[in-house]
């Protein structure tokens, strides 16, 4: 990448939010077995648009050690999909994947994209392996593997690097049975009790804690969900997988945390918009990964009270 000015604007998300560049400043029914699914995407990062007050006032204030931050990227004349995954440590594919793009996909100056890193299973395919046999045994889904690797026709060749998003990959007990991790990411993080509101009235929780400090809420179809802070709109996407949200909207807090709200039916806000605590950003529904109508809410930044 070149040495060139900051790729993204303060005024682009609002007057409350710093230039980032190739530096970026550190910084997505009530049937329990259904109103799941979906989000288990974890960020491994290296950067993310934040507010100039971090949690204790300033941009010093953040580490960059945090790696629990949604990042997005304004393109510029002359970028590759290469060169950005480059600079934020991530694969091209990702990129590809959480903003519905293939790798014939040209990218268009001004074009936001949302880096949005996958976490799964890395599996190197042996002599009679499949996509199919692949994802039986990391408990993945074919579709995700086969759009993720950009795979034609699902053919392998022996040696190919192939990732299973959101693929689980077992460990052995002394007694050499199988057990699943069962680790949340994201979930070794302050709490800020109070701060957050519960982004719908009424509902059930049909999963707890999982994939990126994540849960799980049913209820019915456009159930209107609530902002569980006041804070800005970084990310307001409808239409395609993105990643498995669906559609999505991820707002930025004060206190320098996320709050990602998934697989809704459809979204009243914009990105760079203002929110405050309670106001309606959305609808409930199924889209994305997912099974059944329910909210896959996350924090990043902080403890889930829910």
């Amino acid at each position: 990448m070149r040495n060139s000015k900051p790729a993204i604007s303060a005024g682009l998300l609002g007057s409350n939010v710093q230039q980032v560049g190739l530096q970026p400043l550190f910084a997505l029914d009530f049937d329990s077995k259904k109103a799941i699914g979906g989000g288990d995407i974890s960020i491994v990062g290296s950067s993310a648009l934040l507010p100039d007050s971090g949690p204790l006032g300033t941009a010093a204030d953040i580490e960059e050690t945090s790696n629990d931050q949604i990042s997005i990227y304004v393109v510029r004349a002359g970028d590759t999909i290469s060169e950005i995954a480059k600079m934020y440590d991530v694969t091209p594919n990702t990129i590809l994947w959480a903003n519905d793009l293939t790798s014939k996909s040209a990218l268009k100056e001004g074009q936001v994209l949302v880096i949005l890193p996958v976490t799964g299973v890395r599996h190197t395919v042996v002599k009679g392996e499949t996509v199919e046999s692949i994802a039986k045994k990391y408990k993945g889904d074919v579709k995700d593997i086969v759009q993720y690797n950009n795979l034609m026709e699902k053919v392998l060749a022996v040696g190919d690097l192939v990732i299973i998003p959101d693929g689980e990959e077992s460990v052995t007990t002394s007694s050499g049975a199988p057990v699943k991790p069962g680790i949340v990411r994201g979930s070794n993080v302050p709490s800020y009790v109070g701060y957050y509101l519960k982004p719908i009235n009424g509902g059930r929780k049909t999963q707890g804690l999982h994939g990126y400090n994540g849960v799980d809420i049913a209820s019915s179809l456009n159930t209107p969900i609530m902002a569980a802070a006041n804070g800005q709109v970084i990310v307001s996407k409808s239409g395609g997988w993105n990643g498995g949200y669906g559609n999505y909207v991820v707002i930025q807090h004060s206190n320098g945390t996320q709050t990602l709200y998934a697989h809704l039916n459809s979204q009243t806000v914009n990105m760079g918009q203002r929110v405050t605590q309670g106001q309606t950003i959305g609808y409930m529904g199924t889209t994305g990964k997912s099974t059944g109508v329910h909210l896959h809410f996350e924090i990043r930044g902080a403890k889930n009270p829910f």
